[in-house]
């Protein structure tokens, strides 16, 4: 409550900032509110950033690793292989998730605070982003006791992954939310579909599809193209990049249909809220 009454005042802008300065300003202070809010009233705090994607990636490992026999998966470590995928795909859940309540659990704020209302959607995915680069020591710590360094080269891959899981997040949020504002069910709908996506994208395992023409319907999936450019990094050889550029594709698609969805549903999310 403390911080959602203080937030309008901290976010007044000074008179010659500029705009950009003013909305890179509100942004961090956001961003940096949601990171407080979560983890301040916590014992370990951040840590939990690492707990939780560790935890699920070594449930993974053992269920899939040790019973499954990898699923027909050959590259090693498997470890890697799995929180390769694993870490991105938690960024992703979380962002699609909170993006069903990203308008109505800010109602006041969004009504009385004077910034481009773009920034409640891209604070989430900053500080959800800001988790995954802490997760990220995961990685580290794996591949220094599996003695698997990636090549400097492939190590490109990371932020390009990452810029285009930006692309492709920020697209879908401008279309989920404020089309949960009108309709409610839309949060349920996305919670059923989030499983049937895990399932659907490369997470646990990789596809080589001989079939040219499921090949490329596939690849429409941008999520199979995303998790190809993070585990390039440690495994280059498995990397497809017809599933990297129809992910590429598709996720500039998104996210100018949700760039003009956003711009033209505000106005009348404002009056509904």
């Amino acid at each position: 409550m403390t911080a959602a009454v203080s937030a309008p005042r901290a976010l007044a802008p000074a008179k010659r900032t500029t705009y950009w300065s003013r909305y890179r300003q509100a942004l961090w202070l956001l961003t940096t509110r949601d990171l407080k809010v979560r983890y301040t009233t916590s014992r370990l705090g951040y840590l939990w950033s690492i707990i939780d994607p560790l935890l699920m990636g070594l449930i993974y490992w053992v269920v899939f690793g040790f019973i499954f026999h990898r699923g027909g998966v050959s590259e090693d470590p498997y470890i890697l292989f799995l929180l390769s995928a694993v870490l991105p795909w938690t960024w992703l859940n979380g962002n699609l998730s909170d993006a069903t309540r990203a308008f109505r659990q800010e109602a006041k704020l969004i009504r009385s605070v004077k910034i481009p209302r773009s920034i409640w959607i891209l604070r989430q995915i900053a500080s959800k982003g800001i988790e995954f680069l802490i997760s990220l020591s995961i990685i580290v710590f794996f591949a220094l006791i599996t003695l698997k360094a990636p090549s400097p080269w492939t190590l490109v891959y990371l932020p390009v992954a990452i810029a285009l899981q930006v692309l492709l997040t920020v697209g879908c949020n401008f279309i989920i939310a404020p089309l949960s504002v009108f309709y409610r069910d839309l949060e349920r709908v996305v919670k059923l579909g989030l499983p049937v996506l895990f399932y659907a994208a490369p997470v646990l395992y990789h596809l080589d599809i001989g079939n040219p023409v499921l090949h490329f319907l596939y690849g429409l999936n941008p999520v199979a193209g995303l998790l190809d450019l993070y585990r390039g990094c440690f495994f280059p050889q498995i990397v497809d990049w017809v599933y990297v550029v129809e992910g590429t594709i598709v996720s500039l698609v998104i996210f100018t249909i949700g760039a003009v969805v956003f711009r033209r549903s505000i106005p009348r999310v404002l009056k509904e809220l």
